[in-house]
């Protein structure tokens, strides 16, 4: 059986090989860490192991779950922001059909999101379109009290109360939270709604393959049991020697280019299923390993669109950047191209051949500008896009992010700087208990 496979030919001809095979030992200490649980943030590693801990038990009350909600929605709307709806939502779009969105009779309900911003429009717009839905709420947060799925939830539980009765709202309610204690929790039990846990030490960013991401996955009506045996295989895969483990290599060399002042990685696609990868691939990198002024600033593209765009800047800008490619061999459909007897574009040269093929070959062309133009580049192949290599790119990057992040010698599991803007923000909105921050805030603004 094939996996996902990563070729590092075209970023190894920019550094020195003695330097990357120090790396062999490097990876192997960091992943004793993870594995040992020796490292910092060695109590958020709960994710490291739970493709090999979820229990078919569990998989099976999410999709019981998930269809209980189908089968009472047209529209599920998903609250939580960061980890909490990044996840759901990139394996969502990689696997759905592109114009799923537009379809009326769809088989499983529409999958909308809200808590992820402050926009009065966004949410105003979002109630508006649900006037005539048949919907349920996935709610997800440890806390219940982080603000801006707080205020969505308020609104959504609010309108359903109003439309159906607090006892069948309750039944069209499912909240992830904390096991003991917050105020969803509370709640929760207080409404007596289906909830599912999330586990004190699988931080946000790292919980696609709990419910917080596996229950909307599965009201879509994909495959959570593949998602997970793909996660499980990728497991096994980062324990093997180095010449085969394609987590430490992708590790290791991100870290190398790093010292070599390549501090920004671009992740790039052609295929526009895997843009939404790349956002919570970019929160996963970010958040984790953006601290003590250290860190890769992780950035991304979607070819060939973005060639038209920031393919200039990509060419030619800055040289502190490096590509890593995600490539898909096996495309869902087969399209051609047809002849056209006047040839008036000058295309018939392509006549018969399948568009993937003009994809790859724009790809490789791509690829090779690209190393001409100082830019390293990482290949990242996927077999085929599904719910098993979907599952295998999850872990793969998860556990190269916690090596990573131990070769940067930071946590790669805690985000103290998101704090920052919480205060301020907190302050301006005269929270009770910031008195003394609001009095000193007002003093920077006045």
């Amino acid at each position: 059986m094939k996996h996902l496979q990563v070729d590092l030919k075209n970023a190894l001809s920019f550094v020195n090989q003695n330097d990357f095979n120090q790396y062999r030992d490097f990876a192997k200490e960091q992943n004793e860490k993870v594995t040992n649980k020796t490292g910092k943030g060695n109590d958020f590693l709960g994710w490291a192991e739970l493709p090999d801990n979820i229990s078919q038990e569990h998989l099976q009350d999410i999709n019981e779950t998930a269809k209980f909600l189908r089968e009472k929605s047209e529209v599920i709307v998903v609250i939580g922001i960061g980890g909490s709806y990044l996840g759901a939502k990139a394996v969502i779009e990689a696997l759905s059909g592109q114009f799923d969105h537009l379809k009326i009779n769809k088989e499983n309900p529409h999958i909308l999101f809200a808590g992820q911003n402050l926009s009065e429009d966004y949410h105003f717009e979002l109630l508006d379109y649900l006037k005539d839905k048949n919907y349920s709420v996935i709610v997800i947060s440890k806390s219940g009290t982080t603000t801006e799925p707080a205020i969505a939830f308020r609104l959504f539980r609010k309108d359903l109360e109003n439309r159906f009765g607090k006892e069948e709202a309750s039944k069209r309610i499912v909240a992830i939270t904390d096991v003991t204690k917050g105020a969803l929790r509370n709640l929760s039990d207080q409404e007596n709604y289906k909830s599912f846990i999330i586990d004190d030490d699988i931080g946000g960013r790292y919980s696609v393959l709990t419910p917080v991401g596996l229950l909307p996955i599965a009201c879509a009506g994909f495959d959570i049991i593949e998602l997970i045996k793909g996660a499980k295989e990728m497991m096994q895969i980062a324990e093997t020697d180095f010449d085969k483990n394609p987590v430490f290599q992708y590790a290791s060399i991100r870290h190398l280019l790093y010292t070599k002042n390549k501090t920004t990685e671009i992740l790039a696609n052609y295929d526009p299923r895997l843009n939404f990868i790349a956002e919570w691939w970019k929160q996963l990198y970010g958040e984790s390993e953006g601290k003590e002024n250290k860190g890769i600033f992780p950035a991304s593209v979607s070819f060939t669109t973005d060639l038209h765009s920031l393919g200039q800047y990509v060419q030619e800008g800055l040289r502190n950047i490096f590509e890593t490619v995600i490539s898909v061999e096996k495309t869902k459909f087969n399209l051609t191209i047809p002849d056209d007897e006047d040839n008036f574009d000058k295309l018939n040269y392509l006549a018969g051949k399948p568009i993937d093929f003009v994809n790859k070959m724009a790809e490789l062309g791509t690829t090779l500008a690209h190393i001409d133009g100082d830019v390293p580049n990482v290949k990242i192949t996927l077999p085929e896009i599904s719910e098993f290599y979907i599952g295998e790119l999850i872990y793969f990057f998860e556990k190269a992010c916690a090596i990573s992040g131990y070769l940067l010698d930071v946590n790669p599991f805690d985000q103290p700087g998101v704090e920052a803007y919480k205060k301020n923000m907190f302050a301006l909105l005269e929270k009770p208990g910031f008195e003394e921050e609001t009095k000193t805030i007002k003093k920077r603004i006045d």
